[in-house]
């Protein structure tokens, strides 16, 4: 029996048709395909992908190693292009955050921000106020001229959180963005990326494999499946009180999601 915190159907054969919010769209994914050579006969990395994402709606991606999470974010972010369908970007200029913070080591954290700030088309006379906001966002007022071997991990994917916001991006794009820290500071920066995310207004996609951490941040939660990759399943997540990953709410969601994708790793092994 579904968990009453869940607000799904059946897991189905095809890609299910995702509900759209009231909200104006930010991301729309109409009936992407995305092969990575051009023979027909092997499966297709995603197949026939559709999905809409709402502007200020933070939605999590899980799924099976391979099924295609992190190319769809590439897609969305405009690295590569869809085998066939169309993907649009109506709520404003994208980032992408990756696992590594992917700074420039031999620049200071807020060097790494101006380079941002300067392809964004920012004034240079902005820049210094501009870096200052953004440091003071992630909570790291003081530490413009550190530089990045400095930095611990928990700080340095904070300077990379800065450096997205500094290209005007208004959606995020997260590939697993915490998997390389441990859980305490995990933890810090799930509540920083909260506040961030409610202060800014902004759109956020996030891959992880964590299935606690996707109930812990998501606003929806969707299933891929594996070769080709799909979305099988989604969860509204409706928890009351603030939700941490201790949480018995949270606790109790992510339990049913993980048998749902037991269930799609095995089928994917058979």
């Amino acid at each position: 029996m579904s968990s009453p915190l869940v607000e799904s159907g059946a897991v189905p054969e095809a890609a299910p048709d995702l509900p759209t919010p009231d909200r104006d769209a930010a991301v729309v994914i109409e009936r992407v395909t995305k092969r990575f050579d051009n023979d027909a006969d092997k499966p297709a990395v995603l197949q026939d992908i559709s999905l809409r994402v709402n502007q200020g709606e933070f939605v999590c991606l899980l799924g099976s190693s391979g099924c295609g999470k992190s190319t769809l974010l590439s897609l969305i972010a405009g690295l590569d292009k869809p085998t066939t369908g169309t993907i649009e970007i109506p709520g404003g200029r994208q980032a992408l955050m990756f696992q590594e913070s992917a700074l420039f080591p031999w620049l200071t954290a807020g060097k790494n921000i101006q380079l941002a700030l300067r392809l964004a088309g920012v004034p240079r006379a902005e820049w210094k106020a501009e870096i200052e906001r953004l440091l003071a966002l992630v909570h790291l007022e003081g530490q413009e001229d550190k530089r990045i071997h400095e930095l611990s991990g928990g700080m340095r994917q904070r300077v990379a959180l800065a450096r997205a916001l500094a290209q005007r991006a208004r959606v995020l794009l997260m590939d697993e963005p915490f998997a390389a820290l441990d859980a305490i500071t995990r933890d810090v920066l799930h509540e920083e990326l909260m506040r961030i995310w409610q202060e800014a207004g902004l759109t956020v996609i996030f891959v992880t494999h964590n299935v606690r951490e996707a109930v812990r941040l998501g606003e929806r939660v969707l299933l891929m499946s594996s070769r080709p990759g799909m979305f099988v399943r989604q969860w509204t997540v409706n928890i009351d009180g603030p939700r941490r990953i201790e949480s018995p709410g949270v606790a109790a969601l992510a339990t049913e999601i993980t048998e749902d994708l037991r269930r799609e790793i095995r089928r994917h092994a058979s």
